[in-house]
């Protein structure tokens, strides 16, 4: 039976527009490969009402919440290929079966790309972050390093001071202005040009890094800039249009969340330059608000 949506996704953005479109009685099926961006963090934080909750809670509290409605359903599974049809989509599951749909939602989410510096992957998303507002409290009140890996370090290194004591460790290739410069020192940030080339600490915690030249700096906890990419084909595949966001591509849409491709919606952080949970959640309603529109719109 041919479902209205069918969200590739089962996150915080996918979740967010099937609860839209299922208390709009439309038939959803959401499928999800069970890899969230999300899941090297043990917590999620500042999203409304469920600060400090492990985002694998979070997800299977919706996911029971989601069920309660009758016209929901959740597969776990991996989407490998989408056709456009005549009347919607076609997808092709890993799991060898086949689903249709009238519209699509893509709620798939970025992979992050760390630099490639020793130890800093098995302390992803515990000691080496990302966004304060996600996680800098947990590392407040500690001395806190900066690792450039673009511009946009500069504008984090600016920013990391109210959590703690910051270096700034510019690889010896992301520079400061004169005026960011001043700025910089204003916030108290102290500077080294010499690049990290590996985060010491047991588990994962940080103690130090270590210098090219042999030097070990304290530091307590780190703050990277990333490089992100698509963490699934499909919107390439399907053929949905691009823009450059500040760590990677995004995917272009319309108010309502919807594609270059008429049908496909989208959500989460494959459309949000910023992203955290709850640009994600918001995005996802907007989505499912988009579908379910345009579903009307086709009845007329």
């Amino acid at each position: 039976m041919q479902q209205d949506v069918i969200i590739i996704g089962g996150s915080f953005a996918g979740l967010s527009a099937a609860m839209q479109l299922v208390r709009g009685q439309r038939k959803v099926t959401v499928v999800d490969a069970g890899k969230p961006r999300n899941r090297f963090a043990k917590h999620s934080h500042g999203f409304f009402g469920l600060d400090g909750q492990a985002p694998k809670a979070i997800k299977q509290k919706t996911w029971q919440q989601l069920l309660e409605y009758d016209t929901a359903t959740i597969i776990d599974a991996e989407v490998i290929n989408v056709e456009k049809t005549g009347d919607g989509f076609t997808i092709q599951l890993s799991k060898q079966s086949q689903l249709s749909a009238k519209k699509l939602i893509l709620a798939t989410g970025l992979q992050d790309i760390l630099p490639d510096i020793k130890g800093i992957k098995s302390r992803w998303g515990k000691t080496v972050v990302h966004c304060p507002y996600c996680h800098g409290y947990e590392l407040r009140n500690r001395s806190l390093g900066v690792i450039a890996t673009g511009p946009m370090s500069l504008h984090q290194a600016g920013m990391i001071p109210d959590w703690g004591v910051t270096t700034y460790f510019s690889q010896g290739e992301h520079f400061p202005d004169t005026e960011q410069k001043v700025f910089l020192q204003q916030r108290g940030v102290r500077f080294e040009d010499t690049p990290v080339i590996e985060v010491l600490g047991e588990g994962t915690d940080i103690s130090a890094v270590k210098l090219a030249d042999g030097r070990v700096i304290e530091v307590k906890g780190l703050y990277v800039g990333l490089k992100t990419q698509m963490a699934s084909s499909i919107p390439k595949q399907l053929g949905c249009e691009f823009t450059q966001g500040p760590m990677g591509e995004i995917v272009i849409t319309d108010d309502f969340k919807q594609t270059s491709i008429k049908g496909v919606f989208a959500a989460g952080d494959i459309v949000n330059p910023m992203q955290n949970a709850t640009f994600a959640s918001a995005s996802g309603v907007m989505a499912g608000v988009g579908v379910h529109h345009q579903l009307i719109q086709e009845l007329l």
